[in-house]
């Protein structure tokens, strides 16, 4: 295909603050743009409008991008210099950078997301992570091993062609989580971008292109998870697939795995953190910001939102006073205006459950303090919403509703907060306020999660490793403990010399 045929699959899409750019909505397969058997319709949230029609990837396409990936892995990429592989991920970064705001555009008007979260959070986090990951390329180092009279030491190797599933809430920091320790240690990559939001992943497709990347070493294809996701969890030349995602998903991804070539899975799953305010909290205040961030950043729409909020009984009524006025006091709106914190779900579907879900915490009892309604304006908006009067096996209290909804309960003293807070099948992240630094470090060793945060929430860096307990996955993104998921660990014993 020439790039003249790749102009059928160019798409203008205009924001409602203007800007105008053109996104190729074609599969990007071997460094090119090329049809699908089918197609999505990808819409804006914040209006329910049609923004652009993508090609759909079915099993077809997944073996075209599988074998474009599997003939670079073995014809270049796998034995390639690592200050090579090093300056393509650097170059990508600086492109990333270039672009911010037309991907910052892109990911708001298809997920809905605050144009000011993806400049400030999501943008520069991407940039840090294929930077973090470039200088790790030259130290995938094995071991010396000292045994009786032979010379025994390890190698890492690549697995070959890695898949990655990525989420519609974080698109542009997913596709950096899933390629960057892979491509840093050998790997070629094949990635799916969620249906609801594929626009800013296939602009860094071009990217990939524009960076220099041999064909077939990124392939980004969008698709259904039933059709293109299922086609990926049991292709037999994927290696390792790495999922973010439903729980109900993940477990499709195993079984599909299972049912093949039993290739290595890491999943990211849902989540149901706690947040606990003790009464010795240095500052309320900040606790508030802290817990009103951590619980309505993209509407809610967090695997590791802190939606299950713990306060002890001498602060509670103080707390409960200070996020109400806090959170009337965030503009919930069009994702493009500077000042807006909150804009809509993702999709009529997303909107649809959150409302159920809302609708069942209130005929399960609990008392339903503040919002709780859709707001009438176009698009899929809800108010964010504060429940009271909560109890463990509440269905809010239990199950993730990923939408602008929290339940604040009280607590007595550490041995009930730390029961409460572990009474659930997930375990990706938590948080704990509280000025005593015994009671953070016993309290935080306590707790079943992955990640847990003292006097702040929902700070990510890519240095330190990101994943979940439980029922929220296995296998961390980030961090130099990523890279042991995208390698093959190898023993070589040499005899030098000693007789049998």
């Amino acid at each position: 295909m020439t790039l003249s045929d790749e102009q059928q699959f160019l798409t203008e899409v205009v924001a409602p603050d203007g800007y105008k750019f053109t996104v190729n909505t074609g599969l990007f397969i071997n460094n090119e743009f090329v049809a699908g058997e089918n197609t999505i319709d990808t819409t804006n949230p914040a209006t329910g409008k049609l923004l652009a029609t993508v090609q759909a990837a079915e099993a077809k396409q997944v073996d075209m991008a599988v074998d474009a990936a599997e003939k670079a892995f073995h014809h270049g990429w796998k034995s390639s210099h690592p200050r090579e592989r090093s300056r393509l991920l650097n170059k990508l970064a600086d492109l990333i950078e270039r672009d911010t705001d037309e991907i910052a555009h892109l990911e708001s008007l298809d997920s809905g997301k605050a144009i000011m979260g993806v400049r400030n959070f999501d943008a520069p986090h991407s940039i840090n992570q294929l930077r973090y990951f470039s200088g790790f390329c030259d130290k995938n180092h094995g071991k010396v091993i000292q045994t009786n009279g032979k010379l025994s030491y390890t190698i890492h190797e690549p697995i070959g062609v890695c898949a990655g599933i990525i989420a519609w809430n974080v698109s542009t920091l997913m596709i950096t989580y899933k390629i960057a320790p892979a491509l840093c240690v050998g790997n070629t990559v094949v990635i799916k971008t969620s249906e609801f939001a594929p626009l800013a992943a296939l602009k860094i497709a071009a990217l990939v292109r524009e960076a220099g990347f041999p064909p077939g070493v990124i392939n980004i294809i969008s698709g259904y998870g039933h059709t293109a996701g299922e086609a990926m969890s049991h292709h037999k030349k994927i290696g390792k697939i790495s999922f973010t995602g439903s729980v109900a998903t993940g477990r499709l991804i195993m079984k599909g795995a299972a049912e093949s070539n039993l290739k290595k899975v890491t999943l990211e799953l849902g989540g149901k953190s706690p947040v606990i305010i003790f009464d010795d909290v240095e500052n309320l205040d900040e606790a508030v910001t802290w817990v009103h961030t951590g619980g309505y950043s993209i509407s809610g729409q967090a695997c590791c939102a802190g939606s299950r909020v713990y306060v002890q009984e001498g602060i509670y009524d103080q707390f409960i006073e200070k996020l109400k006025t806090l959170v009337l006091s965030k503009k919930i709106g069009c994702p493009f205006e500077q000042d807006t914190f909150q804009g809509p779900q993702v999709s009529e579907t997303q909107f649809k459950r959150v409302m159920d879900y809302i609708d069942i915490g209130k005929k399960e009892g609990a008392t339903c303090y503040l919002g709780g309604n859709s707001i009438n304006r176009e698009g899929y908006y809800i108010e964010p919403t504060i429940f009271t009067d909560v109890t463990e096996n509440m269905r809010i209290m239990q199950e993730e509703i990923f939408g602008p909804v929290i339940c604040v309960a009280k607590f007595r003293d550490e041995n009930d907060v730390i029961f409460k807070a572990n009474d659930t099948t997930y375990g990706l992240a938590a948080g704990v306020f509280t000025a005593n630094v015994t009671r953070a470090l016993t309290v935080s060793k306590a707790l079943e999660a992955g990640q847990v945060w003292v006097n702040c929430f929902m700070t990510i860096d890519s240095p330190i490793p990101f994943g979940g307990y439980k029922q929220s996955g296995f296998g961390r993104e980030c961090s130099e403990y990523a890279l042991m998921d995208y390698i093959q660990i190898k023993s070589i014993k040499i005899n030098a010399g000693n007789p049998v």
